[in-house]
């Protein structure tokens, strides 16, 4: 008690003295965990947004476009999260991005099972939806991180196709962010 009495009068002296901007920065033990948690901030940015969450839907129908409306085609699910028998992902969905049809195209292009809905989730939710390993395929943090960053299906959120914008981070800065918040213990924000 005393130490942090001592630490917050020196804190006010110094901005007494030369003002805000010079207040000494102290590192404690919770910094790690501060800056997983800032780091997350940055991944929730990306998987918030509509280049992920159109995939990651909460029901049966899948969205599309920048504007994340239904899925065109009254395209459904599945069981195996690709499509019903008659309208499969795979068929028109391709390998590649087909910009003169603007019909988006990555490998084994399919919707995130349902355990992995988003859509709707607080950061914190979001957070612990993905270190859940009922939720998350059995991933460690390292296997998050891998999927999340060598996945040929979620790497093509940076290459999208023409009129689809891209994540709000790089590919460089998303897998940054996402080491720093393996490195910290992947925390929570609260």
């Amino acid at each position: 008690m005393a130490r942090r009495l001592t630490e917050v009068v020196v804190a006010v002296a110094t901005i007494v003295l030369f003002g805000v901007g010079h207040v000494p920065v102290r590192y404690s033990q919770a910094q790690p965990a501060t800056r997983g948690v800032d780091s997350f901030d940055r991944i929730a940015t990306v998987l918030q947004g509509p280049r992920c969450l159109n995939c990651h839907p909460r029901g049966d129908r899948p969205r599309q476009g920048d504007d994340r409306h239904i899925h065109l085609m009254n395209v459904q699910r599945g069981i195996e999260n690709m499509g019903v028998p008659a309208m499969r992902c795979v068929t028109y969905h391709q390998s590649r991005n087909n910009d003169i049809a603007g019909i988006p195209g990555a490998p084994h292009w399919q919707l995130a099972p349902v355990s992995m809905a988003w859509e709707g989730l607080s950061k914190r939710e979001l957070c612990r939806t993905l270190l859940d390993p009922s939720k998350n395929g059995g991933r460690s943090v390292a296997d998050l991180v891998q999927h999340m960053t060598g996945d040929a299906l979620v790497r093509w959120a940076w290459n999208p196709g023409h009129g689809r914008t891209l994540p709000s981070l790089s590919v460089d800065d998303f897998k940054a962010a996402l080491d720093q918040w393996a490195a910290a213990g992947a925390p929570c924000p609260n």
